[in-house]
């Protein structure tokens, strides 16, 4: 009795944890939808291909250590002069290397500009202000809403067009974009970078200009005085350059690794230089949204340059910390909308005309637009030229032939046929095979009628060769 008790107890309080993990509410970083990694209770985000942070860390510290180290030997060479210039360059080395180690955390660990996702389409009077109303219903689930993919807005006097998100459920602002890397939509979106394992969007861009430009400078730094080692060596020994490089391994790996680095970030930054001047992104660039047509964005340089460098950066759309009910939607996804594919089949779908009927039994009424349409040619669409009966595409196997299908719901997911014509079940195969006899008869018939002209054209050459001879 006491084993037995013990374990319905132990039980009981294992079910009670449960229970509490269960109930016990999240933060929305930890149901968060896009592929973005956190980190110290989801105040740094990072994308999801962070590790690279470490590689990019790694080629910015390792040789500004080695600098550090030649600098520091060079102070302690008895033979050296000037000691005293010696801390300053290593004091400068040092600041750049901290700063720029520094932007590459701020770029890497900050919200690019994230765009909060929506967890249901767009509200039903926006959709049908955006495109022509309709409305469809399968299987019983949240309707599919046929949604316009792009629209127009007017932006300092000229028409942008953005675009709808199918993974967001929202029609992106101008100069957003969705990165299928992190899978979000990121305002003002310039590119997602892998060597900083982040997008590049609004709220980071200033910070990832200011990594390249001060990795720039501290190439230029390291190239630079590294040569001037070599030549005050030369100077020093007074031996030749190759002999004073050949003992100053160092030195010339500094030269090498500089030299191919700078072409890499002064690119960038010089490439990075003319889009802030012509306040473009690199995604616009690419695409060459504005070779045809005016940038709507551009103020002028020095109004660019104060825009990008020294606004204020506008705070984040996501409070990553704050506490969010762990609804069907964050687990299971969400509702995707329809955009004109019909992937259902006609018995899957309401018929319209019971919209009426339909809105008043549902959660889920039809607008009153739907309502007052008028649908009696939709009978005749599905009528061919010679009067035969439509076939409906979608369904598989034997097709029934049926001049117009209505179709209701009853109960759960049950649903009911009534057929309007000529003939449903039994009725409707005989009338097939009706048609598949009258075609082969036909067939019959026109095959002797060649026959029978085959032969009577053959008889009359004959005739004629039989004249001339």
């Amino acid at each position: 009795m006491g084993i037995r008790n013990l374990d319905s107890s132990s039980s009981s309080s294992a079910g009670a944890m449960t229970q509490n993990n269960w109930d016990k509410p999240k933060r929305l970083y930890q149901v968060w939808k896009g592929r973005n990694r956190f980190f110290c209770g989801g105040r740094l985000i990072f994308g999801p291909d962070v590790a690279s942070l470490f590689l990019s860390s790694f080629l910015i510290a390792g040789p500004a250590i080695a600098f550090f180290m030649k600098m520091y030997m060079k102070i302690k060479d008895k033979n050296t002069k000037h000691v005293d210039e010696c801390y300053p360059i290593l004091i400068v080395g040092l600041i750049l290397s901290v700063v720029d180690l520094l932007f590459l955390f701020l770029t890497s660990s900050r919200d690019p500009g994230i765009i909060p996702r929506n967890s249901g389409p767009p509200e039903a009077d926006e959709t049908f202000d955006v495109l022509t109303p309709s409305m469809e219903w399968v299987n019983g689930r949240t309707p599919n809403l046929k949604l316009s993919q792009t629209k127009d807005v007017i932006v300092n006097g000229h028409s942008v067009r953005v675009k709808y998100c199918e993974t967001c459920l929202l029609y992106r602002p101008p100069r957003a974009s969705h990165c299928s890397i992190c899978s979000n939509c990121v305002q003002r979106f310039d590119h997602h970078c892998p060597w900083v394992g982040q997008c590049i969007g609004m709220r980071n861009y200033r910070f990832f200009y200011m990594f390249i430009s001060t990795s720039t400078i501290l190439c230029i730094y390291v190239f630079v005085f590294s040569w001037i080692n070599i030549f005050e060596r030369k100077i020093d020994a007074h031996e030749g350059i190759w002999r004073v490089m050949s003992h100053d391994a160092l030195s010339v790996f500094l030269i090498v690794y500089c030299f191919i680095a700078v072409w890499f970030v002064g690119g960038l930054t010089v490439f990075h230089s003319y889009l802030i001047c012509t306040n473009q992104t690199t995604y616009e660039n690419f695409r060459n949204r504005y070779d045809k047509k005016d940038n709507p964005y551009n103020k002028g340089t020095l109004r660019n340059l104060g825009e990008l460098l020294f606004s204020k950066i506008p705070p984040s759309l996501n409070n990553f910390r704050s506490f969010v009910e762990e609804d069907e939607n964050m687990v299971e996804g969400f509702v995707t909308p329809n955009f004109g594919d019909d992937n259902g089949c006609s018995k899957e779908k309401i018929d319209i005309e019971m919209g009426g009927k339909l809105g008043e039994n549902s959660a889920y009424p039809l607008p009153e637009i739907l309502r007052s349409l008028n649908y009696d040619d939709l009978e005749d669409n599905l009528k061919t030229e010679e009067g035969r009966p439509a076939f409906d595409p979608c369904i598989a196997g034997e097709r029934d032939v049926k001049q117009f299908v209505e179709v209701t719901i009853v109960g759960d997911g049950m649903m009911e046929e009534s057929v309007k014509g000529s003939a449903s079940g039994d009725g409707v195969r005989e009338f097939m095979q009706s048609f598949t006899e009258e075609d082969e008869s036909r067939s019959v018939e026109t095959s002797k009628a060649a026959n029978e002209t085959d032969r009577v054209e053959k008889s009359d050459a004959s005739t004629a060769m039989f004249h001339q001879l």
